[in-house]
């Protein structure tokens, strides 16, 4: 090969190369951004245990002792305090005046939300969000649970739908 065909032969090789790196380049920050989580949603609702205020099972040693149950079937309501739901679930002492151990559903007309954690006896409680159904279908995130003191609870719901 003659040394100017093989001096632009070479030229244009590096060309070739320079041109697929940058491509490499710019799918790899397509695909980087693709995969770039989303802002978090942020629901926040108000559990009203004030007409229907959670039942207490005890059980074992009388009063207040491990193993008691809480069960409840409460109003779900918006942050404006309108009606939007239920919040239904269970409770077990698992540390006497300190904490029980809890599972419960958020239930919606546009879906339901399954949580469970330790909520604790005065504070807030950070709890998982382990579940949902319909527009909530592959909820991820968690929980803060608020005592109000009023015989409410505030809950505030920062979350992503995963596919």
């Amino acid at each position: 090969m003659a040394p100017t065909v093989q001096l632009c032969w070479l030229g244009l090789n590096r060309v070739i190369k320079a041109y697929k790196f940058f491509l490499l380049a710019i799918i790899s920050c397509l695909t980087l951004s693709a995969c770039t989580p989303q802002d978090p949603h942020i629901l926040t609702t108000i559990a009203d245990a004030r007409k229907h205020p959670a039942q207490l099972i005890d059980v074992g040693a009388p009063g207040d002792s491990v193993g008691d149950l809480l069960v409840f079937d409460q109003p779900l309501l918006d942050a404006d305090k309108k009606p939007i739901g239920n919040n239904s679930g269970y409770c077990i002492r698992t540390r006497v005046g300190h904490s029980f151990q809890c599972q419960w559903t958020l239930t919606t007309e546009s879906g339901s939300i399954q949580v469970a954690g330790r909520e604790h006896d005065s504070g807030s409680s950070k709890i998982s969000i382990v579940g949902g159904t319909g527009n909530y279908a592959g909820i991820r995130g968690e929980m803060i649970s608020s005592n109000n003191n009023d015989g409410t609870f505030s809950q505030t719901l920062r979350y992503r739908i995963e596919p």
